[in-house]
């Protein structure tokens, strides 16, 4: 059964009476519900607030990743297993081809029904995880194969298993591994991107973003539990924030949005993974257009982007630690310097003076 969320009730209603009118034979009035029915689509999905685009992106019926997988990809092999501790089933890896191209595909799971999402850990991916993905991304760099990687994920687990097994290292080995990768990357939020945990996998040539996905270093709940310590300032937290694609767009901190139907991906499964497919293939022909150096290149420019900052009328002040302490020494030996040299001065003037008396 689908699930409707509070604004989505008037969809409801309406889907029901097509259903009633077609069951009908009434093709008629169900041509006319249908009319009725992208009226109203339109009217609600181009007006959302940035708490609701949070909760279309944490819908229960919206497509996970191995939903996305199951439909763009044939022939399709799983890679199991970081060869040091276990198999990660938060994170899955899989080899094959999505139309012609061969590529192996990274994506993190969140699991359907409580012993799926027990079994994924409700996409909250292990240490062994992140290893098991870096291996499948240096297998695809070792054929030249691309990459492309599916982010959904509330974060990385902070478990205290977790935590032995040096979860920090295990995202931040990815960060530097994936960033010096040598192979066409493309990396898609399509869900959930939760701070570290995402970042993980989104390390890429291309970083995209689904239309109504969210990306953020902390989510609103714990945002609201911080700053104000009430979890009803939830939607407060997620205006702040600044978590929707758009939002990123505008900042720069994402390359793209991808437009999956404007009634949301959780229902129409098939149009939004054909969106996903198109936009992979479309991005992985400009990437091997480049030479290997100009796509290093401009993923280094990419990344160390954000944060710029230029003021056309003054020098930025340091905030280093270090220039502070040794910034006013240098401004007193300036101070030094001229009193020297106008010592030095009188002196030689003195000398010369004598000299012709």
């Amino acid at each position: 059964m689908a699930t409707y969320l509070d604004f989505e009730h008037k969809i409801k209603f309406i889907q029901e009476d097509i259903i009633s009118a077609q069951v009908r034979h009434d093709y008629t009035a169900a041509e006319e519900l249908k009319n009725k029915l992208d009226k109203e689509v339109e009217k609600i999905y181009k007006n959302l607030s940035d708490f609701q685009k949070l909760q279309l992106a944490r819908h229960l019926d919206r497509p996970y990743a191995l939903d996305y997988i199951n439909l763009i990809m044939k022939d399709k092999y799983e890679i199991h297993g970081d060869r040091h501790f276990r198999d990660d089933p938060a994170i899955l890896c899989y080899l094959g081809y999505i139309g012609d191209q061969k590529v192996v595909v990274i994506g993190e799971q969140k699991g359907r029904g409580t012993k799926n999402k027990l079994k994924r850990n409700f996409g909250m991916p292990h240490p062994e995880g992140y290893r098991k993905a870096l291996r499948a991304a240096k297998l695809a760099e070792k054929f030249n194969l691309p990459l492309l990687m599916l982010v959904d994920t509330p974060g990385a687990y902070p478990g205290i298993g977790a935590e032995e097994r040096n979860q920090s290292e295990a995202i931040a080995r990815n960060l530097l591994e994936l960033a010096d990768l040598k192979t066409p990357t493309i990396s898609i939020v399509i869900g959930e991107g939760g701070s570290g945990g995402a970042l993980a996998i989104g390390v890429a040539d291309r970083f995209a973003m689904m239309r109504y996905s969210i990306f953020s270093v902390i989510s609103p709940e714990g945002c609201a539990a911080i700053l104000w310590n009430d979890p009803k300032k939830v939607e407060a937290a997620t205006n702040a924030l600044k978590i929707t694609s758009q939002d990123l767009k505008d900042l720069n901190l994402i390359d793209d949005i991808i437009n999956e139907p404007l009634i949301g991906a959780h229902r129409e499964k098939e149009a939004a993974a054909e969106a996903i497919k198109e936009y992979f293939l479309t991005e992985v022909e400009k990437l091997k257009s480049m030479s290997d150096d100009e796509r290093m290149a401009a993923r280094y420019a990419k990344l160390t982007a954000p944060g710029e900052f230029k003021d056309t009328n003054e020098e930025p002040q340091s905030t280093s630690l270090l220039d502070s302490i040794l910034k006013p020494k240098a401004e007193k030996k300036e101070e030094k310097e001229p009193q020297k040299e106008e010592t030095k001065n009188k002196e030689s003037v003195e000398e010369e003076e004598k000299e012709s008396n």
